[in-house]
C-alpha cells in the first residue's frame, strides 16, 4: 500500500449531481482503506456540495471551476494539493467504488512495479453485472476501442491484466510518477485513460487492470461519453486527431495537419456511406479545433518528450486490428444466413412476372423496335451528347428563348440521369424505356408490394396491377414522359419511403426518389407535403425522435433541387406556375375541369377516351368501363376493416390525396402553348391515388381473405377486371390510335440541323401563325428544340421577356422599313422559319401567305425553300455570337451547381446499401404495419418459424441492443457496434408497455404513412 493517496473527485452542480456526490464520499469512507485526502472539484458553484451533511469531514477541499472545465482540467486545478509522493486516485461525482476497490488498486501496483497505473472495472449503478468498460485499445489509425463494454460481467474478463488503456474513472495514479503522467487537458473530454497508457508505455512503464476492483458509474457522469451522437463523435474525434498530432515524429506533423481537411472531407463521405450523417458536422469541427489547437499539441509533445524512454514497437501488439474489429461486428450470420425476410424474387415468381410483361410490352409497342426516336405528344429529341444533357440540368443559358439565363427544370436533370443510360444515342433511350415501361413498372409495383405481403401470388399481382393502371397507359399512348417516369419510380418511392424511419440507406434512397418524383410532377408537391407532415407529425408522437430526423430528411434534396425555381418564379412569374407540368407542353387531350370531367377522375381515366374503349367500341360500351374497376375499390375499401387498419387507413389516405390532386390539378391552367392554356395533368395525381388502392387492395387480400380458394378468386376477379380495362391502352399503338410516332431527330429542317453542327449558337427564329390571327414566335438555339431543354419559365410565362425580339418578329411581317436581317443576325439569329398548325383556320391561312410575301421582299434574307417544317429563310450575313452570361452570373450559377451536388451527393451516399445495412434489412419483416398476433405467409415452412421467433425476442427484449443498421467506418477500421434509439426495438418497430396493450409507431414518410405497429 502506498504511504498516502490522494482522491480527487470531479462534480457537476445540481441536485441529483449532489445526492450522488454525497454516495460517493460515504463509499470512500467506507473503503477498508480509506484515501488520506479527498479534494472535490465542482464544475460551478460549490454551494450545494458544502451543504452535504459530514462533508467538512471527509474533504479537505473544495474547489471551484467553470460548468465548462473538462474532466482534465479539474484534476490539473487539484494538482497542487496534492503531496509529492502521494498516489492520485481520479473519482466522479457519480462513481461509487466497492469498499476493497482502493486496497485491490493499490496492491496491483504493489505487486506489479513496472505498473505506473491501475484501473478498476466500471460496472452499471443499478446493475454490478453488467460492465461499462474494461480496458481501451486503439486501432491503427488511432481510434479508441473499448476492449469490454455493454457486456453481462460472467468473469469471462478476470483474467485480463495488461491493456494498453483503461477509462479515465477510477484510475489510480502511481505516486512515484512523473507529474507529467496526467490526463492531458488537450484530448477534449475524451479518451483521457487511454492516453495515459500510452504515455505510460512510452515512458517504460505499464497500466494494469484489476477486475475485482468494481466502481459503479453512470453513462452521464462527467467523464462519461456524451449520450448525443453529434457530441460523442465530436469529443472522440477531437481527442483522435489531438492525440495524432501529439504521438506523430517530428517530421509527419506538419503533414499530419495539412490533411486534417481533406481527411475530415474523405471521412464526410464515409460517415454517409455508413449511414452516419450526425458524424459529418463534428468531423468538420473537430478538424478545424485541431488545426487551431497548435500550443495544446505542442505541450502534450513536449509532456511525452520529457517522459519518453521506449519506442512504439512496444505498443503495437497491444493495438487492435482490423480482423479483431470485424470479428466484434460479426453476428455469426455474415451476410447470408440469419434472414427472417427473404425477398423471394425468383423463387416467388417476380423474375416470371417481369419477363412476361416484357413480352407484353414488345409486343404493344412493336413499331418502337424499328424507330430511333419517339415523337408526338410531348416528346421531344433529346441532346445529341449526354455533356449536353447535363449542361441542360444546371442553372445557366437557357437554349429556348431570347438569351434567359436561370434556373433549369429538376426534371432536366432526370432526363440527364435517362439519357446517361444510353449515352450513344440518348434519344434512343426514351424508346427503350417505352419498350421497357411495361415490366419496368411490373418490377416496380412487385417491389412495392412487399411492404404489404409476404405471399408470392399477392406481390405478383400488386405488380401487374400497377404496370395496367389507366393512367400509366394514357401517358405512354399520348407521349408524355414525365408522367411514365413519374408512375417508374412511385413504388420504389413507395417501398423506400415505407422504411426510411428504419435506417439512413432507406432515408438516403427514399430522398432521391421524393427529389425525382417532384421532378417530374410538380403538382404532386401538395400531397408529398401532407403526407411527409403526418408521417413527421406521427414519429413525434410516439418519441421516436431519431425515426422523424430521417423522415426530416426526405424532402431536403428536392428543395434543393427546386429552391432556385422557386426564387424565379416568385420573382418573374406566378406562384402557382411552379405546379406546372414539366418538359414540351401540347394540348393533348385530358378530363375537363367540369362536373362530368371530374367524374371520370374519380373513376380512374385521366383521359375523356376513358382508357381507349371510347375509339375501340364507341360511346355505348365507355360509361360502363368503370365497373371493371369496382372489386380493386372494394378490396381498397375493405382494408379499413382488415386486422392491419392502420396500414388500410395510411393507403386510403394516400388515395384519397391522389384523387384530391388530380380533382384540383385539372382546373389549374398554368401553361400555354400556341396561345392556349393548356391545365395540368391529372393523371399524376391519379398515379398516386392508384398506388393507394392498390396497397390497400392487397392489405385486404393478404389479412382479411383468409381461405385461399377465396383469395385467389378475387384477385383473380380484381386482376381480370383491370386486365380487360387496360386492353385499348396495349392495342393503340399497333391500331394506329396512339398520338406517338416515329420521332425525327429534329424539330428544325435539316439546314439548319447541319449548320448548327457547326455552330451549336446559332438561333431560328420559328413563327406559326394561329386560328384567332396571331403570331407565336418560339426561339431555338442549336438543331433542335430539345426535351431536356424545356423549362417552365418560358411555357408559363404570361408576359414577354424580350420585347424587341417580338417586335422585330411582327416588324418583319409588316410593312415598316428596316433592316430586319440586321436587327435578327445582332441577336444571333440565323434562320427565320415559318411553320403552320395541321389543321389551319382560313385566318391562319392568309396570314402565313402575307408573312410568306412579306419575308421574301425583305433585303438580307435568302429563301431556302419549302421543308417539312414550313417555309425557311436564312439570314445574308452570318449572325453575331450569341450574348453570354456574365462573370457574375457564371459564379451565381457554380455555387448554386456546387450546393445542390453536396445534397443530392449526401443522399447518394447514404443511399448506398452496406454489408451492416443489408444484413439489417434482411433481418426485419419487409411487410410494414404487421402485428405479432397476424398470420404470416411463407414460401417454406422454416421461414415462418424463423420470423416468429425473431419477431417474439424482439418483443421480449429488454435494455439496449446493438444496432445492425450502424454500419462499419469505411475509412478505418469498423467502429463497435451502435445502440439503438431508445424508442425502438432491435428491429427498429415501436413496443408498448404491456399494460397499455399495442402502441403504433409512427408512420413512414411519403408517398405514404404506413403505421407500423407490434405488440408484446
Amino acid at each position: 500500500m502506498p504511504s498516502r493517496v490522494h482522491a480527487i473527485v470531479v462534480a457537476r452542480t445540481g441536485d441529483s449531481a449532489a445526492a450522488q456526490l454525497s454516495q460517493t464520499l460515504e463509499a470512500l469512507r467506507d473503503q477498508t482503506t480509506p484515501p488520506d485526502a479527498v479534494t472535490v472539484v465542482v464544475l460551478g458553484s460549490g454551494a450545494q456540495v458544502r451543504d452535504i451533511e459530514g462533508i467538512g469531514h471527509s474533504v479537505e477541499a473544495i474547489i471551484e471551476a467553470r460548468a465548462t472545465t473538462t474532466f482534465a482540467e479539474a484534476v490539473a486545478l487539484a494538482q497542487p494539493r496534492v503531496a509529492s509522493g502521494s498516489s492520485v486516485w481520479m473519482l466522479t461525482h457519480d462513481s461509487r467504488p466497492r469498499r476493497r476497490a482502493l486496497q485491490l488498486l493499490a496492491g496491483s501496483l504493489e505487486r506489479s512495479p513496472s505498473a505506473a497505473l491501475a484501473a478498476p472495472k466500471l460496472v452499471r449503478h443499478d446493475d454490478d453485472r453488467e460492465i461499462v468498460s474494461m480496458g481501451v485499445s486503439m486501432s491503427r489509425f488511432g481510434r479508441a476501442v473499448e476492449l469490454a463494454a455493454d457486456e453481462l460481467d460472467q468473469g469471462q474478463h478476470d483474467s485480463a491484466e495488461d491493456a494498453l488503456g483503461a477509462d479515465v474513472r477510477g484510475m489510480l495514479i502511481r505516486g512515484s510518477a512523473p507529474t507529467v503522467l496526467r490526463p492531458d487537458p488537450g484530448l477534449g473530454g475524451a479518451d483521457e485513460g487511454l492516453d495515459l497508457g500510452v504515455r505510460a508505455r512510452l515512458g517504460g512503464a505499464r497500466i494494469v487492470l484489476v477486475p475485482k476492483a468494481r466502481v459503479r458509474v453512470r453513462p452521464d457522469g462527467v467523464a462519461a461519453t456524451p449520450q448525443r451522437e453529434a457530441a460523442r463523435a465530436w469529443v472522440s474525434r477531437r481527442a483522435q486527431l489531438h492525440r495524432r498530432l501529439a504521438y506523430a515524429p517530428a517530421f509527419a506533423v506538419p503533414l499530419h495537419w495539412l490533411s486534417l481537411l481533406p481527411l475530415a472531407l474523405w471521412r464526410s463521405i464515409a460517415h454517409l456511406i455508413g449511414k452516419r450523417p450526425g458524424a459529418v458536422a463534428p468531423e468538420w469541427g473537430a478538424a478545424l479545433a485541431s488545426m487551431l489547437a497548435v500550443p495544446a499539441v505542442a505541450r502534450s509533445r513536449a509532456g511525452i518528450r520529457s517522459f519518453r524512454t521506449a519506442s512504439w514497437a512496444g505498443i503495437a501488439p497491444l493495438r487492435v486490428t482490423r480482423t479483431q474489429l470485424r470479428h466484434r461486428l460479426d453476428d455469426g450470420h455474415g451476410s447470408e444466413r440469419g434472414a427472417v425476410s427473404e425477398l423471394h424474387f425468383f423463387s416467388g415468381g417476380g423474375a416470371w412476372a417481369v419477363l412476361a410483361a416484357l413480352v407484353v410490352g414488345v409486343a404493344a409497342f412493336f413499331p418502337l423496335l424499328a424507330w430511333p426516336s419517339i415523337g408526338g405528344g410531348e416528346l421531344l429529341p433529346m441532346q445529341q451528347g449526354v455533356a449536353d444533357l447535363w449542361n441542360d440540368a444546371g442553372w445557366g443559358l437557357r437554349d429556348l428563348g431570347p438569351g434567359i439565363v436561370g434556373p433549369a427544370d429538376p426534371f432536366a436533370a432526370v432526363l440527364a440521369v435517362l439519357g446517361t443510360l444510353w449515352p450513344g444515342s440518348p434519344s434512343f433511350a426514351v424508346v427503350l424505356l417505352w419498350l421497357g415501361a411495361l415490366p419496368l413498372a411490373v418490377l416496380g409495383g412487385w417491389f412495392a408490394a412487399t411492404r404489404v405481403t409476404d405471399r408470392s401470388g399477392l406481390r405478383i399481382l400488386g405488380g401487374v396491377l400497377w404496370a395496367l393502371a389507366p393512367t400509366f397507359l394514357a401517358a405512354l399512348v399520348q407521349g408524355r414522359p414525365a408522367a411514365v417516369l413519374l408512375h417508374l419510380l412511385l413504388p420504389w418511392l413507395f417501398h423506400s419511403a415505407a422504411v426510411a424511419h428504419r435506417s439512413w440507406g432507406a432515408a438516403g434512397a427514399a430522398s432521391l426518389l421524393t427529389a425525382a418524383s417532384l421532378a417530374c410532377a410538380p403538382s404532386l408537391a401538395p400531397a408529398f407535403v401532407a403526407l411527409w407532415a403526418l408521417s413527421l407529425v406521427a414519429m413525434l408522437a410516439a418519441g421516436r425522435v431519431r425515426g422523424a430526423v430521417r423522415v426530416f430528411w426526405l424532402l431536403i434534396p428536392a428543395a434543393a433541387l427546386f429552391t432556385p425555381l422557386v426564387y424565379w418564379q416568385l420573382r418573374h412569374g406566378d406562384p402557382w406556375a411552379l405546379l406546372a407540368d414539366p418538359g414540351a407542353v401540347a394540348p393533348l387531350a385530358q378530363a375537363a375541369s367540369d362536373a362530368a370531367g371530374r367524374l371520370l377522375i374519380a373513376q380512374g381515366f385521366p383521359a375523356p377516351d376513358v382508357g381507349g374503349w371510347e375509339w375501340l367500341l364507341g360511346g355505348s360500351f365507355a360509361p360502363f368501363v368503370a365497373l371493371l374497376l369496382v372489386p380493386l375499390a372494394v378490396l381498397a375499401l375493405t382494408s379499413a376493416l382488415s386486422p392491419r387498419w392502420r396500414a388500410g387507413f395510411a393507403l386510403l389516405a394516400t388515395a384519397v390525396t391522389g384523387l384530391i390532386t388530380a380533382m384540383v390539378a385539372v382546373g389549374i391552367q398554368v401553361s400555354f402553348v400556341q396561345g392556349e392554356a393548356v391545365a395540368i395533368w391529372p393523371g399524376t395525381g391519379l398515379s398516386l391515388a392508384w398506388l393507394g388502392a392498390v396497397g390497400a387492395a392487397l392489405v385486404t387480400l393478404d389479412t382479411v381473405v383468409a381461405v385461399p380458394a377465396l383469395r385467389s378468386a378475387a384477385a383473380l376477379i380484381t386482376g381480370a377486371g383491370v386486365l380487360v380495362c387496360a386492353v385499348p391502352g396495349l392495342l393503340a399503338v399497333n391500331l394506329g390510335e396512339a398520338q406517338i410516332r416515329n420521332g425525327a431527330t429534329s424539330t428544325l429542317p435539316a439546314l439548319v440541323a447541319a449548320h448548327a453542327s457547326d455552330d451549336a449558337d446559332s438561333g431560328t427564329l420559328v413563327m406559326t401563325p394561329l386560328d384567332d390571327g396571331s403570331l407565336a414566335t418560339q426561339l431555338v438555339w442549336g438543331p433542335s428544340a430539345t426535351l431536356s431543354a424545356q423549362t417552365t419559365m418560358l411555357t408559363t410565362a404570361t408576359q414577354v421577356h424580350d420585347d424587341g425580339l417580338a417586335e422585330d418578329a411582327v416588324d418583319l411581317l409588316s410593312a415598316r422599313d428596316f433592316d430586319a436581317a440586321a436587327a435578327l443576325t445582332d441577336r444571333g439569329i440565323g434562320f427565320v422559319l415559318l411553320s403552320s398548325l395541321p389543321a389551319q383556320s382560313d385566318q391562319a391561312r392568309r396570314m402565313s401567305e402575307a408573312a410568306i410575301t412579306a419575308i421574301d421582299q425583305r433585303a438580307g434574307f435568302v429563301k431556302a425553300g419549302e421543308t417539312p417544317n414550313g417555309r425557311l429563310w436564312q439570314t445574308a450575313t452570318p449572325p453575331a455570337e450569341r450574348a453570354q452570361p456574365s462573370h457574375a452570373e457564371r459564379a451565381l450559377g457554380n455555387v448554386i451547381g456546387l450546393g445542390q451536388l453536396i445534397v443530392v451527393l449526401a443522399a447518394v451516399l447514404l443511399s448506398i446499401p452496406t454489408r451492416a445495412s443489408r444484413r439489417a434489412a434482411r433481418a426485419r419483416s419487409r411487410v410494414v404495419g404487421r402485428s405479432l398476433d397476424e398470420p404470416i405467409a411463407s414460401r417454406r415452412p422454416h421461414d415462418d418459424a424463423d420470423l416468429r421467433t425473431a419477431e417474439i425476442a424482439v418483443a421480449s427484449a429488454d435494455g439496449q441492443a446493438p444496432d445492425p443498421a450502424q454500419g462499419p467506418d469505411p475509412a478505418q477500421d469498423p467502429d463497435p457496434a451502435q445502440g439503438p434509439d431508445p424508442a425502438q426495438g432491435p428491429d427498429g418497430a415501436q413496443y408498448a408497455d404491456p399494460a397499455q396493450g399495442t402502441l403504433p409507431s409512427a408512420a413512414p414518410a411519403p408517398p405514404h404513412p404506413v403505421v407500423e405497429e407490434n405488440s408484446r
